[in-house]
């Protein structure tokens, strides 16, 4: 408990707690309607995404594509749980822990064979099997209705009482914010935890890695699985706030944008990643004026950025240890503590 409630996440814990006071007080005073609270709840479904990817990419070293495949996994399964249940409290957690299983369990067949590969083969493997994710999905038609898409899903109730779409609104933002404070806090707990020390030692060195008897294959496996239950995850909430689900919306486009928030922010800087999600669902809101050339703007905005700060706008952390005088001392003592050992003649 001490660890979890140390400087660092005390000041998150602050902030987040700041902002959603702040923004609570201004829904309730009107200020914030239902299309300013859609773009916060899509900026926090992609810092979720971003950091989920951030955990494979930029913690981990492993170089994946598909991200969206398994975004599309969660999405469906709590569409497809809506429909056979209820949008109750109930019906929307089963959906969710259908999908993060699901997720997991495809990421870990997935990720058996492709984990071999590394550099852009791992990347051409995984952006395969995204797209055969998001093809054998649009195909499905008994389940998933196919190109058409699932829609016409239930809103949000809660305790059985139905709620406006105001109201179902406010609720899905809560569910939103909460989901993506759990994700800041598990993961950057997780950064420092061993099995974080083992993501980032096979990020530097696979081969000092392994001389160190850290097991590789079990440890990708782990990372790719974690990212990817996480990635379901987030298209749980995507289809809760969209109440329409279709395969168009999880192309190869919304894995290279995720990975763009990845770059951009910082790989392996969770703070970072979460600037950039929400700077990269901003940008385009403010420039419909220039609709005709937003994207250009975009892309020049990345290509200036990667040339002057290819390292993103928070780098990663880089963890250091401060050696004492006492350290010295003991280190010293140690080394001449040692009793010789003389051999017999």
């Amino acid at each position: 408990m001490k660890n979890l409630l140390n400087k660092k996440n005390a000041c998150w814990l602050v902030l987040i707690a700041g902002s959603y006071g702040l923004i609570s007080l201004l829904i309730s005073a009107g200020v914030i309607n239902n299309v300013y609270l859609t773009v916060l709840m899509t900026i926090g479904i992609n810092i979720i995404l971003a950091i989920s990817l951030n955990l494979i990419i930029g913690v981990t070293g492993q170089f994946s594509l598909g991200h969206a495949g398994f975004m599309i996994i969660g999405a469906y399964c709590a569409g497809v749980a809506v429909k056979q249940f209820s949008a109750s409290l109930g019906g929307i957690l089963l959906g969710m822990l259908i999908g993060i299983v699901i997720s997991g369990a495809v990421a870990l067949i997935v990720a058996i064979p492709t984990l071999r590969l590394r550099g852009d083969y791992l990347a051409i493997a995984t952006l395969g099997f995204g797209e055969i994710i998001r093809l054998v999905l649009e195909n499905w038609t008994s389940v998933t209705k196919g190109s058409f898409g699932l829609s016409n899903l239930s809103r949000p109730s809660l305790f059985g009482m139905e709620m406006g779409v105001t109201e179902a609104t406010n609720y899905i933002y809560y569910i939103v914010l909460a989901a993506v404070v759990v994700t800041i806090i598990v993961v950057g707990r997780l950064k420092n935890s061993r099995i974080g020390l083992a993501l980032q030692a096979l990020r530097e060195d696979e081969i000092a890695c392994e001389a160190m008897g850290i097991d590789l294959t079990k440890v990708k496996l782990s990372a790719f699985a974690l990212g990817s239950c996480w990635a379901g995850f987030a298209g749980v909430i995507f289809a809760a706030k969209t109440t329409f689900i279709n395969p168009a919306s999880f192309t190869f486009m919304e894995s290279a944008m995720v990975l763009s928030m990845v770059v951009l922010g910082g790989m392996g800087s969770v703070l970072g990643v979460t600037i950039a999600a929400a700077i990269l669902v901003l940008a385009p809101e403010y420039l419909r004026a220039f609709s005709e050339y937003r994207m250009l703007l975009f892309g020049a905005v990345m290509v200036i950025m990667m040339i002057y700060r290819p390292q993103g706008l928070i780098s990663g952390e880089k963890r250091t240890y401060k050696i004492t005088n006492k350290d010295k001392i003991d280190s010293s003592k140690s080394a001449f503590d040692v009793p010789a050992t003389g051999g017999q003649a």
